[in-house]
């Protein structure tokens, strides 16, 4: 959202959100476009936009009123905003605005936090959205990311979006439109984001002390957002680069303390590049030359499948210490060139029986 000082945290939204702002306005907004570049940003700030009390309502949010306060503040009683019970705290969105959902005593208190938007919580939007503005601007709905509803949310939803009440806007954010239910999306207005410039986002990433910026971003597929998130889990530009070697040699220390879902992450990345460098072809997430050669197109195939295996199983409470010596010694094994057969080491392969 934007800040007191009228600034757009992230610059690459800059085109989008004008351009979302412009023109006829449709009821219901869809979001969508690669992860970590801001979908959830840009729905917040769309939202405030709608919200703004300044006379220009057709440009981005001023930032300063009392209604731009307030949805810094995220008191803001037109606003209402859905994330899964995992994601809240992570946003900065902590405070159970969705009073539907996560409401269940102790028992839910002691549960592990959900990833999905509830069907509570969606009924609790909808009926939000049939109320009258308190500031007399609209009632907006903000639901990221969307495609984290199921079929029971996602039906409990569609009717408002057909029949909006009048003050009604809702934004929808994801990163797996075709994960949304075809009518859901048939009643939104489309906003597509794409991969900012790499100049734009090293840009940004070096104002926020990230050393060799253009190699962590790479790290993370061109997606600024993660990128920050690789440094503040402890990666460096260096370690990066170092990796590929240290896993092929086996050694597992360095991602020690990594979430599971994030090492495995990063091995699929490594076997991706290592595939590329098996085919001659330049690697998208790691330095040209730092992934190992001698690996065999059918090895790493085979890596990959059981990669794909793993992380269907990445939330499971493994032994974490256990989990990555596996998954690393199995890298390894993919990443190392075949051992000869007996014939080429000069041992005879005949029976020694008459």
């Amino acid at each position: 959202m934007v800040g007191p000082d009228g600034v757009l945290p992230l610059p690459w939204l800059a085109a989008p959100l004008a351009q979302s702002l412009q023109g006829r306005q449709a009821h219901a907004l869809l979001v969508h476009g690669p992860a970590g570049i801001g979908q959830w940003e840009l729905a917040l700030t769309l939202a405030q936009a709608w919200l703004c009390e300044a006379a220009d309502t057709h440009r981005r949010p001023c930032g300063i009123c009392g209604a731009c306060r307030l949805v810094q503040s995220h008191t803001h009683p037109d606003l209402l905003v859905l994330l899964p019970e995992a994601l809240r705290e992570p946003l900065g969105w902590a405070g159970g605005e969705e009073e539907g959902e996560g409401a269940g005593g102790d028992k839910a208190s002691k549960a592990k936090p959900s990833k999905d938007i509830k069907v509570d919580a969606v009924r609790a939007a909808v009926a939000f959205a049939q109320t009258t503005s308190a500031r007399g601007r609209a009632k907006v709905v903000v639901m990221h990311p969307a495609e984290r509803m199921n079929a029971i949310s996602a039906n409990t939803l569609l009717k408002t979006l057909e029949e909006p009440p009048g003050e009604a806007r809702f934004v929808l954010s994801c990163a797996a439109p075709e994960a949304l239910l075809p009518t859901i999306r048939s009643r939104c207005q489309t906003v597509a984001l794409r991969l900012p410039e790499p100049e734009v986002a090293s840009a940004w990433l070096m104002q926020r002390g990230v050393a060799q910026p253009p190699v962590l971003l790479a790290a993370a597929g061109g997606q600024p957002l993660d990128a920050l998130e690789w440094q503040a889990m402890g990666v460096s530009a260096e370690l990066w680069t170092r990796l590929p070697a240290l896993v092929a040699r086996g050694e597992a220390a360095a991602m020690t303390g990594w979430p599971l879902p994030r090492v495995i992450e990063a091995l699929q990345k490594l076997c991706h590049d290592a595939m590329c460098r098996v085919a001659g072809a330049p690697p998208r997430y790691f330095p040209l030359g730092s992934v190992p050669s001698g690996a065999t197109l059918p090895g790493l195939v085979a890596w990959s499948r059981a990669l794909q295996r793993d992380a269907r199983h990445a939330e499971h409470p493994w032994h974490a210490a256990l989990m990555l010596e596996s998954l690393v010694q199995q890298a390894s094994r993919a990443l190392s060139p075949p051992r000869p057969g007996p014939a080429a080491r000069g041992v005879s392969v005949h029976s020694t029986h008459e």
